[in-house]
Protein backbone atom coordinates (compact mmCIF):
# COMPACT_ATOMS: atom_id res chain seq x y z
CA UNK A 1 0.00 0.00 0.00
CA UNK A 2 1.49 3.48 -0.73
CA UNK A 3 1.37 5.66 2.32
CA UNK A 4 1.38 9.66 1.90
CA UNK A 5 4.98 10.91 3.21
CA UNK A 6 4.62 13.76 5.00
CA UNK A 7 5.70 16.18 8.02
CA UNK A 8 4.46 14.33 11.12
CA UNK A 9 1.47 15.97 12.85
CA UNK A 10 1.63 13.74 15.91
CA UNK A 11 -1.27 11.82 17.31
CA UNK A 12 -4.85 11.76 16.86
CA UNK A 13 -5.98 13.02 20.14
CA UNK A 14 -9.00 11.54 21.36
CA UNK A 15 -10.82 14.72 21.63
CA UNK A 16 -10.14 16.56 18.18
CA UNK A 17 -13.50 16.48 16.54
CA UNK A 18 -13.70 14.70 13.10
CA UNK A 19 -13.48 18.02 9.92
CA UNK A 20 -11.13 19.51 11.44
CA UNK A 21 -7.09 18.68 10.86
CA UNK A 22 -4.95 17.03 13.49
CA UNK A 23 -3.01 19.67 15.49
CA UNK A 24 0.95 19.07 16.25
CA UNK A 25 1.37 16.65 19.46
CA UNK A 26 3.52 13.55 19.98
CA UNK A 27 6.09 15.55 22.28
CA UNK A 28 7.39 17.96 20.24
CA UNK A 29 10.78 18.17 19.59
CA UNK A 30 12.40 15.70 21.77
CA UNK A 31 16.30 17.17 23.78
CA UNK A 32 16.86 13.41 23.87
CA UNK A 33 17.71 11.57 20.41
CA UNK A 34 16.19 8.26 21.23
CA UNK A 35 13.45 7.22 18.87
CA UNK A 36 11.69 3.88 18.38
CA UNK A 37 13.51 2.26 15.55
CA UNK A 38 12.08 1.32 12.33
CA UNK A 39 10.73 -2.23 11.25
CA UNK A 40 14.34 -3.55 8.87
CA UNK A 41 11.77 -5.75 6.52
CA UNK A 42 9.93 -2.97 4.99
CA UNK A 43 7.60 -5.67 3.35
CA UNK A 44 6.05 -6.49 6.34
CA UNK A 45 2.21 -5.79 7.28
CA UNK A 46 3.04 -3.54 9.80
CA UNK A 47 4.98 -1.15 7.77
CA UNK A 48 2.78 -1.89 4.41
CA UNK A 49 -0.51 -1.57 6.04
CA UNK A 50 0.61 1.97 7.06
CA UNK A 51 0.62 1.09 10.73
CA UNK A 52 4.57 1.68 11.61
CA UNK A 53 3.69 5.53 9.90
CA UNK A 54 0.85 5.69 12.13
CA UNK A 55 2.39 4.77 15.66
CA UNK A 56 5.35 6.93 14.66
CA UNK A 57 2.87 9.98 14.22
CA UNK A 58 3.42 9.91 10.94
CA UNK A 59 0.38 10.15 9.04
CA UNK A 60 -1.60 13.64 8.70
CA UNK A 61 -4.92 14.07 6.98
CA UNK A 62 -7.99 15.76 7.43
CA UNK A 63 -10.81 13.49 8.71
CA UNK A 64 -14.49 14.38 7.06
CA UNK A 65 -17.64 13.22 9.36
CA UNK A 66 -18.14 10.98 6.40
CA UNK A 67 -15.05 9.09 7.06
CA UNK A 68 -15.34 8.80 10.75
CA UNK A 69 -15.09 5.49 12.11
CA UNK A 70 -16.56 4.80 15.97
CA UNK A 71 -15.71 1.77 17.71
CA UNK A 72 -17.60 1.76 20.97
CA UNK A 73 -17.92 -0.73 24.19
CA UNK A 74 -19.79 -3.19 24.09
CA UNK A 75 -20.90 -5.99 26.56
CA UNK A 76 -18.44 -8.00 25.09
CA UNK A 77 -15.91 -5.49 24.67
CA UNK A 78 -14.84 -2.74 21.91
CA UNK A 79 -17.09 -2.97 19.16
CA UNK A 80 -17.94 -1.46 15.80
CA UNK A 81 -20.83 0.91 15.95
CA UNK A 82 -23.47 -0.57 14.74
CA UNK A 83 -25.06 0.94 10.60
CA UNK A 84 -28.25 2.77 11.89
CA UNK A 85 -29.19 1.82 8.35
CA UNK A 86 -29.06 -1.87 7.84
CA UNK A 87 -30.11 -3.45 4.34
CA UNK A 88 -29.52 -6.24 2.74
CA UNK A 89 -28.83 -7.08 -1.07
CA UNK A 90 -29.87 -10.36 -2.93
CA UNK A 91 -27.90 -11.34 -6.19
CA UNK A 92 -29.81 -13.04 -8.83
CA UNK A 93 -30.91 -13.95 -11.99
CA UNK A 94 -26.97 -14.71 -13.45
CA UNK A 95 -27.40 -13.60 -17.44
CA UNK A 96 -24.93 -14.19 -20.18
CA UNK A 97 -24.01 -11.03 -21.83
CA UNK A 98 -22.36 -9.88 -24.84
CA UNK A 99 -20.33 -7.01 -25.90
CA UNK A 100 -18.02 -5.38 -28.99
CA UNK A 101 -20.83 -6.66 -31.25
CA UNK A 102 -21.24 -9.97 -29.66
CA UNK A 103 -17.31 -10.68 -29.71
CA UNK A 104 -16.89 -10.61 -25.70
CA UNK A 105 -19.19 -12.92 -23.88
CA UNK A 106 -19.84 -12.10 -19.89
CA UNK A 107 -22.01 -13.15 -16.92
CA UNK A 108 -23.48 -10.19 -15.37
CA UNK A 109 -25.53 -10.80 -12.00
CA UNK A 110 -28.51 -8.71 -10.79
CA UNK A 111 -27.85 -7.35 -7.51
CA UNK A 112 -31.12 -5.70 -5.61
CA UNK A 113 -30.39 -3.96 -2.69
CA UNK A 114 -33.21 -3.48 0.33
CA UNK A 115 -32.34 -0.01 1.00
CA UNK A 116 -32.68 1.86 -2.43
CA UNK A 117 -35.09 -1.32 -4.35
CA UNK A 118 -33.68 -0.34 -7.61
CA UNK A 119 -31.87 -3.34 -9.75
CA UNK A 120 -28.66 -3.24 -10.85
CA UNK A 121 -26.10 -5.63 -12.73
CA UNK A 122 -22.73 -6.41 -12.04
CA UNK A 123 -19.54 -8.46 -13.69
CA UNK A 124 -17.40 -10.14 -11.77
CA UNK A 125 -14.47 -7.98 -12.57
CA UNK A 126 -16.53 -5.37 -11.05
CA UNK A 127 -16.28 -7.27 -7.73
CA UNK A 128 -13.04 -8.05 -8.17
CA UNK A 129 -12.45 -4.35 -8.25
CA UNK A 130 -14.38 -3.65 -5.21
CA UNK A 131 -12.50 -6.71 -3.29
CA UNK A 132 -9.24 -4.69 -4.51
CA UNK A 133 -10.06 -0.85 -3.21
CA UNK A 134 -11.12 -2.41 0.17
CA UNK A 135 -8.65 -4.76 0.96
CA UNK A 136 -6.59 -2.25 0.33
CA UNK A 137 -8.33 0.25 2.50
CA UNK A 138 -8.89 -1.57 5.51
CA UNK A 139 -6.28 -2.98 7.32
CA UNK A 140 -7.33 -4.30 10.11
CA UNK A 141 -10.66 -5.53 8.59
CA UNK A 142 -11.31 -9.01 7.29
CA UNK A 143 -12.64 -7.92 3.75
CA UNK A 144 -14.27 -11.54 2.56
CA UNK A 145 -12.59 -13.30 0.23
CA UNK A 146 -14.76 -13.69 -3.59
CA UNK A 147 -15.33 -16.64 -5.14
CA UNK A 148 -12.09 -17.92 -6.82
CA UNK A 149 -11.31 -17.10 -10.81
CA UNK A 150 -11.50 -19.83 -13.55
CA UNK A 151 -10.33 -19.18 -16.64
CA UNK A 152 -12.51 -22.81 -18.92
CA UNK A 153 -15.89 -23.77 -17.71
CA UNK A 154 -17.25 -19.62 -17.09
CA UNK A 155 -20.57 -20.46 -18.81
CA UNK A 156 -21.59 -23.79 -17.51
CA UNK A 157 -24.47 -23.96 -15.42
CA UNK A 158 -22.92 -25.60 -12.01
CA UNK A 159 -20.23 -23.03 -12.17
CA UNK A 160 -22.56 -19.93 -12.86
CA UNK A 161 -25.24 -21.49 -10.36
CA UNK A 162 -21.59 -22.41 -7.13
CA UNK A 163 -20.47 -18.74 -7.60
CA UNK A 164 -23.68 -17.25 -7.46
CA UNK A 165 -24.32 -18.83 -4.30
CA UNK A 166 -20.73 -17.82 -3.25
CA UNK A 167 -21.33 -14.16 -4.10
CA UNK A 168 -24.32 -14.19 -2.31
CA UNK A 169 -22.38 -15.30 1.01
CA UNK A 170 -19.59 -12.78 -0.06
CA UNK A 171 -22.41 -9.88 -0.38
CA UNK A 172 -24.47 -10.93 3.27
CA UNK A 173 -20.80 -10.75 5.10
CA UNK A 174 -20.50 -7.33 3.17
CA UNK A 175 -23.87 -5.81 4.63
CA UNK A 176 -23.32 -7.53 8.04
CA UNK A 177 -20.40 -5.38 8.72
CA UNK A 178 -20.71 -2.39 10.12
CA UNK A 179 -17.76 -0.51 8.44
CA UNK A 180 -17.89 -2.27 5.21
CA UNK A 181 -21.70 -1.89 4.63
CA UNK A 182 -21.09 1.91 4.90
CA UNK A 183 -17.91 2.73 2.87
CA UNK A 184 -18.43 4.38 0.10
CA UNK A 185 -16.71 2.18 -2.71
CA UNK A 186 -19.64 -0.31 -1.66
CA UNK A 187 -22.57 1.75 -1.21
CA UNK A 188 -21.54 3.25 -5.21
CA UNK A 189 -21.03 -0.63 -6.32
CA UNK A 190 -24.82 -1.07 -5.13
CA UNK A 191 -26.16 1.43 -6.04
CA UNK A 192 -24.65 3.56 -9.71
CA UNK A 193 -27.38 2.72 -12.55
CA UNK A 194 -25.60 -0.21 -14.40
CA UNK A 195 -26.56 1.80 -17.69
CA UNK A 196 -24.24 4.90 -16.79
CA UNK A 197 -21.01 4.36 -17.62
CA UNK A 198 -19.93 8.09 -16.71
CA UNK A 199 -21.02 8.21 -13.24
CA UNK A 200 -20.20 4.60 -12.50
CA UNK A 201 -15.87 5.87 -13.81
CA UNK A 202 -16.18 8.97 -11.64
CA UNK A 203 -17.22 7.16 -8.33
CA UNK A 204 -14.63 4.24 -9.44
CA UNK A 205 -11.70 7.32 -9.40
CA UNK A 206 -13.07 9.09 -6.24
CA UNK A 207 -12.89 5.79 -4.48
CA UNK A 208 -9.22 5.43 -6.20
CA UNK A 209 -7.75 8.49 -5.33
CA UNK A 210 -9.42 7.77 -1.38
CA UNK A 211 -6.46 9.62 0.70
CA UNK A 212 -8.42 7.82 3.90
CA UNK A 213 -5.97 4.46 3.15
CA UNK A 214 -2.88 3.24 4.43
CA UNK A 215 -1.38 5.41 7.78
CA UNK A 216 -4.51 7.84 6.96
CA UNK A 217 -6.81 5.71 7.59
CA UNK A 218 -5.69 4.67 10.86
CA UNK A 219 -6.66 8.55 11.86
CA UNK A 220 -10.31 7.91 10.82
CA UNK A 221 -10.97 5.71 13.80
CA UNK A 222 -12.03 7.23 16.63
CA UNK A 223 -12.51 5.13 19.88
CA UNK A 224 -13.77 5.12 23.15
CA UNK A 225 -12.69 7.85 26.14
CA UNK A 226 -13.16 8.78 29.73
CA UNK A 227 -12.38 6.49 32.84
CA UNK A 228 -12.67 3.11 31.80
CA UNK A 229 -12.08 3.29 28.61
CA UNK A 230 -8.19 2.20 28.54
CA UNK A 231 -6.92 -0.85 27.16
CA UNK A 232 -4.60 -2.91 29.57
CA UNK A 233 -1.82 -3.66 26.67
CA UNK A 234 -1.20 -7.09 28.39
CA UNK A 235 -4.94 -8.06 28.60
CA UNK A 236 -5.02 -7.08 25.03
CA UNK A 237 -1.88 -9.20 24.25
CA UNK A 238 -3.74 -12.13 25.85
CA UNK A 239 -6.89 -11.78 24.02
CA UNK A 240 -4.72 -11.21 20.49
CA UNK A 241 -2.68 -14.12 21.19
CA UNK A 242 -5.86 -16.20 22.14
CA UNK A 243 -7.31 -15.48 19.61
CA UNK A 244 -4.76 -16.29 17.19
CA UNK A 245 -4.45 -20.26 18.45
CA UNK A 246 -8.80 -19.92 18.23
CA UNK A 247 -7.77 -19.36 14.50
CA UNK A 248 -5.08 -21.74 14.14
CA UNK A 249 -7.35 -24.47 15.08
CA UNK A 250 -10.46 -23.43 12.62
CA UNK A 251 -8.36 -23.27 10.22
CA UNK A 252 -7.43 -26.61 10.59
CA UNK A 253 -11.13 -28.35 11.43
CA UNK A 254 -12.00 -26.49 8.40
CA UNK A 255 -9.83 -28.04 6.12
CA UNK A 256 -10.17 -30.92 7.61
CA UNK A 257 -14.11 -30.67 7.29
CA UNK A 258 -14.24 -29.61 3.75
CA UNK A 259 -11.90 -32.83 2.94
CA UNK A 260 -14.43 -34.99 4.82
CA UNK A 261 -17.64 -33.36 3.73
CA UNK A 262 -16.03 -33.45 -0.16
CA UNK A 263 -15.16 -36.59 0.20
CA UNK A 264 -18.78 -37.82 1.45
CA UNK A 265 -20.85 -35.77 -1.47
CA UNK A 266 -18.43 -37.27 -3.72
CA UNK A 267 -19.38 -41.35 -2.97
CA UNK A 268 -22.73 -40.43 -2.62
CA UNK A 269 -22.88 -39.23 -5.70
CA UNK A 270 -21.20 -42.15 -7.30
CA UNK A 271 -20.41 -44.49 -5.08
CA UNK A 272 -23.80 -45.01 -3.07
CA UNK A 273 -25.69 -44.57 -5.96
CA UNK A 274 -24.21 -47.27 -7.86
CA UNK A 275 -24.63 -49.59 -4.44
CA UNK A 276 -28.43 -49.00 -4.30
CA UNK A 277 -28.86 -49.56 -7.97
CA UNK A 278 -26.53 -52.58 -8.06
CA UNK A 279 -29.30 -53.84 -5.07
CA UNK A 280 -31.93 -52.81 -7.59
CA UNK A 281 -30.94 -54.96 -10.03
CA UNK A 282 -30.76 -57.52 -8.30
CA UNK A 283 -33.90 -57.55 -6.91
CA UNK A 284 -35.20 -57.26 -10.61
CA UNK A 285 -33.17 -59.83 -11.84
CA UNK A 286 -35.34 -62.20 -8.95
CA UNK A 287 -38.52 -60.63 -10.00
CA UNK A 288 -37.60 -61.55 -13.68
CA UNK A 289 -36.77 -65.05 -12.69
CA UNK A 290 -40.07 -65.70 -10.55
CA UNK A 291 -42.01 -64.36 -13.57
CA UNK A 292 -40.56 -67.93 -15.32
CA UNK A 293 -42.96 -69.75 -13.37
CA UNK A 294 -45.92 -68.12 -15.27
CA UNK A 295 -48.41 -69.05 -11.79
CA UNK A 296 -50.96 -66.69 -11.63
CA UNK A 297 -51.06 -66.50 -7.65
CA UNK A 298 -47.23 -64.98 -7.49
CA UNK A 299 -47.97 -61.99 -10.26
CA UNK A 300 -48.94 -59.94 -7.08
CA UNK A 301 -45.07 -61.09 -5.26
CA UNK A 302 -43.82 -60.87 -8.60
CA UNK A 303 -45.04 -57.24 -8.95
CA UNK A 304 -43.68 -56.43 -5.26
CA UNK A 305 -40.29 -57.28 -6.06
CA UNK A 306 -40.17 -55.31 -9.31
CA UNK A 307 -41.76 -52.20 -7.19
CA UNK A 308 -38.43 -53.22 -4.54
CA UNK A 309 -36.14 -52.63 -7.16
CA UNK A 310 -37.37 -49.16 -8.28
CA UNK A 311 -37.61 -48.05 -4.66
CA UNK A 312 -33.54 -49.17 -4.26
CA UNK A 313 -32.80 -47.66 -8.02
CA UNK A 314 -34.35 -44.45 -6.88
CA UNK A 315 -32.82 -44.54 -3.58
CA UNK A 316 -29.66 -44.27 -5.12
CA UNK A 317 -31.04 -41.14 -7.20
CA UNK A 318 -31.71 -39.28 -3.77
CA UNK A 319 -28.35 -40.41 -2.84
CA UNK A 320 -26.78 -38.52 -5.70
CA UNK A 321 -28.78 -35.44 -5.33
CA UNK A 322 -28.62 -34.82 -2.04
CA UNK A 323 -25.15 -33.57 -1.23
CA UNK A 324 -26.40 -30.22 -3.45
CA UNK A 325 -29.19 -29.76 -0.40
CA UNK A 326 -26.96 -30.15 2.63
CA UNK A 327 -23.11 -30.82 1.65
CA UNK A 328 -22.31 -28.58 -0.95
CA UNK A 329 -24.02 -25.65 1.34
CA UNK A 330 -21.54 -26.05 4.44
CA UNK A 331 -18.34 -26.18 1.95
CA UNK A 332 -19.67 -23.24 0.71
CA UNK A 333 -19.82 -21.52 3.94
CA UNK A 334 -16.25 -23.07 4.92
CA UNK A 335 -14.68 -21.16 1.70
CA UNK A 336 -15.85 -18.23 2.72
CA UNK A 337 -14.31 -18.63 6.38
CA UNK A 338 -11.40 -20.20 5.23
CA UNK A 339 -10.90 -16.72 3.46
CA UNK A 340 -11.42 -14.40 6.37
CA UNK A 341 -8.70 -17.32 8.55
CA UNK A 342 -6.16 -16.20 5.79
CA UNK A 343 -6.77 -12.56 6.73
CA UNK A 344 -6.61 -12.43 10.37
CA UNK A 345 -2.22 -13.05 10.60
CA UNK A 346 -2.15 -10.05 8.68
CA UNK A 347 -4.39 -7.85 10.89
CA UNK A 348 -2.82 -9.78 14.33
CA UNK A 349 0.54 -8.90 12.32
CA UNK A 350 -0.45 -5.15 12.14
CA UNK A 351 -1.70 -5.04 16.14
CA UNK A 352 1.62 -7.01 17.55
CA UNK A 353 3.62 -4.65 15.55
CA UNK A 354 2.38 -1.44 17.13
CA UNK A 355 2.81 -3.54 20.59
CA UNK A 356 6.11 -3.78 20.00
CA UNK A 357 6.20 0.14 19.36
CA UNK A 358 4.58 0.73 22.65
CA UNK A 359 7.54 -1.74 24.49
CA UNK A 360 10.12 -0.12 23.18
CA UNK A 361 8.93 3.30 23.84
CA UNK A 362 8.33 1.89 27.65
CA UNK A 363 11.95 1.17 27.73
CA UNK A 364 13.39 4.17 26.29
CA UNK A 365 11.13 6.30 28.58
CA UNK A 366 12.72 4.13 31.64
CA UNK A 367 16.53 4.65 30.77
CA UNK A 368 15.63 8.20 29.97
CA UNK A 369 16.31 8.17 26.23
CA UNK A 370 12.94 9.53 25.48
CA UNK A 371 9.89 12.23 27.01
CA UNK A 372 7.01 10.46 28.47
CA UNK A 373 4.54 12.50 26.11
CA UNK A 374 6.22 10.85 23.27
CA UNK A 375 5.99 7.69 24.59
CA UNK A 376 2.29 8.85 25.50
CA UNK A 377 1.72 9.64 22.09
CA UNK A 378 2.83 6.32 20.60
CA UNK A 379 0.69 4.28 23.16
CA UNK A 380 -2.65 6.24 22.22
CA UNK A 381 -2.17 5.62 18.72
CA UNK A 382 -1.10 1.91 19.43
CA UNK A 383 -4.60 1.94 21.20
CA UNK A 384 -6.45 2.94 18.65
CA UNK A 385 -5.61 0.14 16.37
CA UNK A 386 -6.09 -2.73 19.32
CA UNK A 387 -9.51 -0.92 19.92
CA UNK A 388 -10.13 -1.78 16.11
CA UNK A 389 -8.11 -5.10 16.10
CA UNK A 390 -10.45 -6.20 19.10
CA UNK A 391 -13.61 -5.21 17.42
CA UNK A 392 -13.14 -7.07 14.47
CA UNK A 393 -12.22 -9.62 16.42
CA UNK A 394 -16.09 -9.40 18.17
CA UNK A 395 -17.77 -9.27 14.63
CA UNK A 396 -15.90 -11.91 13.33
CA UNK A 397 -17.36 -14.07 16.22
CA UNK A 398 -21.04 -12.46 16.14
CA UNK A 399 -21.22 -13.44 12.57
CA UNK A 400 -19.77 -17.05 13.37
CA UNK A 401 -22.01 -17.72 15.45
CA UNK A 402 -25.37 -16.80 13.55
CA UNK A 403 -23.86 -18.11 10.13
CA UNK A 404 -22.90 -22.01 11.48
CA UNK A 405 -26.32 -21.93 13.71
CA UNK A 406 -28.20 -21.17 10.44
CA UNK A 407 -26.04 -23.72 8.42
CA UNK A 408 -25.96 -26.53 10.79
CA UNK A 409 -29.79 -26.15 11.56
CA UNK A 410 -30.13 -26.18 7.48
CA UNK A 411 -28.02 -29.21 7.12
CA UNK A 412 -29.56 -31.26 9.54
CA UNK A 413 -33.23 -30.58 8.34
CA UNK A 414 -32.17 -31.39 4.88
CA UNK A 415 -30.49 -34.50 6.26
CA UNK A 416 -33.94 -35.25 8.04
CA UNK A 417 -35.72 -34.66 4.65
CA UNK A 418 -33.92 -36.73 2.89
CA UNK A 419 -34.14 -40.15 5.25
CA UNK A 420 -37.36 -39.49 5.50
CA UNK A 421 -38.14 -39.50 1.48
CA UNK A 422 -35.86 -42.89 1.96
CA UNK A 423 -38.06 -44.14 4.52
CA UNK A 424 -41.21 -43.55 2.17
CA UNK A 425 -39.74 -45.20 -0.52
CA UNK A 426 -38.89 -48.64 1.60
CA UNK A 427 -42.74 -48.12 3.21
CA UNK A 428 -44.34 -48.44 -0.51
CA UNK A 429 -42.35 -51.28 -1.06
CA UNK A 430 -43.16 -53.03 1.64
CA UNK A 431 -47.17 -52.11 1.40
CA UNK A 432 -46.77 -54.08 -1.96
CA UNK A 433 -46.68 -57.26 -0.04
CA UNK A 434 -50.10 -56.74 1.60
CA UNK A 435 -51.91 -58.32 -1.05
CA UNK A 436 -49.82 -61.02 -1.45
Amino acid sequence: LSTRSEPSLGPRGAGHPPGHPHPPGGGGAAKSSATVSRNLNRFSTFVKSGGEAFVLGEASGFVKDGDKLCVVLGPRGPEWQENPYPFQCSIEDPTKQTKFKGMKSYIAYKLVPSHTGQQVHRRYKHFDWLYGRLAEKFPVISVPHLPEKQATGRFEEDFISKRRKGLAWWMDHMCSHPVLAQCDAFQHFLTCPSTDEKAWKQGKRKAEKDEMVGANFFLTISVPTGPGASLDLQEVESQVDGFKAFTKKMDESALQLNHTANEFARKQVTGFKKEYQKVGHSFKCLSQAFELDQQAFSAGLNQAIAFTAEAYDAIGDLFADQPRQDLDPVMDLLALYQGHLANFPDIIHVQKGALTKVKESKRHVEEGKMELQKAEGIQERCNIISFATLAEINHFHKIRVRDFKSQMQHFLQQQILFFQKVTQKLEEALHKYDSV
